[in-house]
């Protein structure tokens, strides 16, 4: 179980959110409401106070490599340090994944510079799967793609789902939401809204 109370951070707060392995939550609300705050603050990237654990243990037990590993965030705009893709990929074959996602076997070889934003995008969402997560955290992760890319996406999160891993998901497609199932959350304001307030049609 990964646990959120009483999260502040920079414009956003978060009282409680829990999220247990293969459960998925999506956030949805309007451009600017904090949901990509929020999920930078639960990975421990931008300063915090909350109390959040996974399994029992608390955030601050877990070395933040270790932690950003387990709880593991692939944000809209993704950071390559390396020239080439299979520089960025912890250990194990990547190519799996990559022709799951609807791109060549090949492209694990390819130079960052060449990529892309939808295939650098699909390329960081293999890294992070490539280090085990048990909790994956996507900020609009079909922005760049287009149907078809968007449809493999969407398989194989259900597929990671089926296995246990936990989602949480920022999206601005109504219709994304729906399929991915799980509970909806909207973020406004800056806050996460409780889990039974009701959802206006300005902000789902």
């Amino acid at each position: 179980m990964l646990s959120i109370r009483n999260l502040r951070a920079a414009a956003v707060t978060a009282d409680r959110l829990d999220l247990a392995r293969g459960e998925c939550v999506v956030l949805t609300g309007p451009s600017g409401g904090g949901k990509s705050r929020l999920l930078r603050a639960i990975v421990d990237l931008d300063p915090s106070t909350a109390e959040v654990t996974l399994d029992g243990t608390r955030r601050e037990a877990i070395p933040a490599p270790a932690w950003r590993r387990r709880v593991a965030l692939v944000p809209a705009e993704s950071g390559w340090w390396a020239d080439r893709v299979s520089d960025h990929m912890p250990g194990g074959d990547p190519r799996p994944l990559i022709e799951a996602l609807g791109l060549p076997a090949e492209a694990a070889g390819w130079e960052v510079a060449r990529l892309s934003s939808g295939e650098r995008h699909r390329l960081a969402i293999v890294r992070a799967l490539m280090g085990a997560p048990e909790y994956l955290l996507l900020d609009e992760p079909s922005a760049a793609l287009d149907a078809d890319a968007t449809r493999r996406l969407e398989a194989l999160l259900a597929e990671r789902r089926a296995g246990g891993l936990g989602l949480v998901v920022v999206t601005h497609d109504r219709e994304q939401a729906e399929r991915l199932g799980g509970t909806r959350r909207t973020v406004a304001g800056g806050r996460l809204a409780p889990a039974d307030a009701p959802r206006s049609r300005a902000t789902a």
